[in-house]
């Protein structure tokens, strides 16, 4: 060990220096920190590092907002972000974005401060049992020793052992050696003196320090075998039929989808392009939700779930082959839950999808070459296009306004300020907003009505769309746009996102809203569907067993909650539209910081 020759010097400060230089060095550019006294020399460093313009600092009050605007930025980037917090009560919040991050494959480091082992299980405040809070969702894990030198030179085994540390969370977070990417817990117990001065080595890591001998360090891995952890290659298909696609496990076998079964693509929640891609190879019609990043291209399917209730379309489904997590209607389930179709479901990061106990999960996929059948296509595709519904607002009657007859101006004057004065309603919400987002936004929807109605309606378009669909919760919807929305920023990307939720969803993330002065506004917009409580349960089934005394108390949920002076709290620019004209115009005016859109809406 070599003697310090600070004023004030902490083993824990040196140790977390050691930690955070090498995540940076590896490819860590945001760090979301909630402040708290055990993680205090953590949170020191990372301020630093945001002095130097090595990372992007985000400061957030609530730990689970922390959780999900680091979620966000994995979102976007596919990149890690760090979460630093304090011990206790604060990592038992993070455990909802772990939770999304696992089911969705979304990469997370989570970096919790501790206790020394000696205050655990006996009384000491703020302390309880940390180490394995997130087993079930974590690709990697450790609880790392107590570090007890200060290093100055930057050479201690002590530091060797926490760029490791660093280096070992970052590959499994990134999913290298298992089947996708996900979060990872650090628990870091420190002993008092919990901060003091940062080493000079901090500031300028030599090569040396980045790439030093490697410390054997005791991560506890997932267990390959656990069918929790499966999941596979995206699909990259090639160009044609009978072209296999390019796995991301170069040693992986496709499955090869053979003989002319009638075929349908499921694409489910970030199955991504290339689900289009393969209904393209194959000549399969296309069922994707509206938060899978595949509803474009010419093998759509519009209005699918009256479609796959056709038993002459939908009744005669043989093979359906899945991308992504399907959770937006009860049509695909029932048809994925059906024994005599044969499933074929490529492997997610959470659990494997069978639902009707024959499915066969596989982690890549190839098209046999052979002929499409375009009958069975086709029949699809002719039905496709009879449900195409033009939400498209009606084109003014420019001949009759510069008209000089009256009686051909007087209605067409009379049918444009009934257009522009036409009242909302969901259709024309969600319509308003596809339009408004092309390919440079980024598009997030909340586990709301809302997603449903647009998943039912909306046309297909190469829109980016993020989604917690992982487990459909609606905590952390604001939080997570927010991580996406900084991520882009912190690039220099252009574009605005957008959030669309309905009211309960808004309001169960408010504290999101809060922004620290010193960081910068990024380009959002939250648009609030606010029809004052939980519509989506009428359209269950409790809806007709429940009095409606007892639906409305612990299921509707009614709200009167003003969301103008929610927005005037938190310092946000305010909108409330009510007309299709006036959401088009809030909707596409410059953006040049926070926006809400509130869009009073019938129950």
């Amino acid at each position: 060990m070599t003697a310090h020759t600070r004023g004030i010097a902490s083993p824990a400060t040196d140790a977390s220096a050691a930690l955070l230089a090498r995540l940076v060095e590896l490819g860590v550019e945001h760090i979301v920190l909630s402040p708290g006294s055990r993680s205090q020399a953590l949170a020191l460093a990372a301020a630093d590092l945001e002095r130097r313009g090595a990372i992007a600092l985000h400061v957030r009050v609530d730990e689970r907002v922390a959780g999900f605007t680091a979620l966000g930025i994995g979102r976007e980037t596919r990149v890690p972000a760090a979460v630093i917090c304090t011990s206790g009560t604060a990592v038992a919040n993070l455990l909802p974005a772990a939770l999304e991050a696992h089911h969705s494959g979304i990469p997370l480091l989570l970096l919790t401060a501790d206790r020394p082992p000696e205050l655990r299980g006996v009384g000491a405040n703020q302390t309880t049992r940390q180490p394995g809070m997130f087993a079930p969702t974590v690709r990697y894990e450790a609880d790392l020793p107590v570090p007890d030198v200060t290093d100055d030179a930057g050479d201690s085994e002590q530091s060797v052992m926490f760029r490791t540390a660093a280096e070992q969370a970052f590959a499994a977070a990134l999913g290298e050696g298992l089947r996708a990417a996900g979060p990872v817990h650090l628990n870091l117990p420190f002993r008092e003196p919990l901060a003091g001065e940062l080493p000079e080595w901090f500031a300028t890591p030599s090569a040396e320090l980045a790439t030093g001998t490697h410390a054997d360090l005791d991560l506890a891995p997932i267990d390959a075998e656990d069918e929790t952890e499966a999941s596979g290659a995206l699909y990259q298909g090639g160009g044609g039929i009978g072209e296999a696609d390019v796995a991301t496990d170069p040693e992986a076998l496709p499955f090869v989808l053979e003989g002319r079964a009638r075929t349908v693509v499921i694409a489910g929640a970030d199955a991504g392009p290339g689900a289009e891609q393969l209904a393209h190879i194959g000549g399969w019609p296309l069922i994707a939700e509206i938060v899978s990043g595949a509803r474009f291209g010419r093998q759509i399917v519009h209005g699918y779930r009256e479609l796959l209730r056709d038993e002459n379309l939908g009744g005669r489904v043989e093979r359906a082959v899945v991308l992504g997590h399907p959770t937006l209607s009860r049509e695909v389930t029932a048809l994925l839950s059906n024994p005599d179709v044969e499933v074929v479901a490529m492997r997610g990061p959470g659990e494997p999808l069978n639902l009707n106990g024959s499915a066969l999960a596989v982690d890549a996929l190839a098209v046999a070459e052979g002929d499409i059948d375009r009958e069975w296509l086709g029949a699809w595709m002719s039905a496709s296009r009879e449900r195409i519904v033009d939400l498209a607002p009606p084109a003014p009657d420019a001949d009759g306004l510069s008209s000089v007859e009256p009686a051909r101006r007087l209605p067409a004057l009379a049918a444009e300020v009934a257009a522009i004065r036409a009242p909302l309603d969901r259709v024309a919400l969600v319509d308003a907003v596809w339009r408004a987002t092309w390919p440079h936004d980024r598009l997030v929807f909340g586990s709301s009505r809302l997603v449903r109605v647009a998943d039912t309606v909306l046309p297909g378009k190469k829109v980016p769309v993020h989604s917690n669909r992982g487990l459909a919760g609606i905590d952390g919807t604001i939080a997570t746009a927010f991580g996406v929305a900084a991520a882009r920023q912190r690039t220099g990307e252009a574009g605005v996102t957008r959030v669309l939720v309905g009211d309960l969803a808004f309001l169960h993330d408010v504290g999101a809203l809060l922004q620290p002065p010193s960081e910068s506004e990024p380009r959002i917009q939250v648009i609030v569907g606010n029809d004052r409580g939980g519509t989506i349960f009428d359209g269950l089934e409790v809806a007709s067993v429940a009095s409606s005394d007892d639906f409305g108390r612990v299921l509707y949920t009614p709200q009167d909650a003003r969301i103008d002076l929610i927005a005037q709290a938190y310092g946000w620019e305010y909108r409330q539209v009510t007309t299709r004209a006036a959401l088009d115009q809030a909707l596409t005016s410059p953006v040049g910081g926070m926006q809400i859109i509130e869009v009073p809406l019938e129950r």
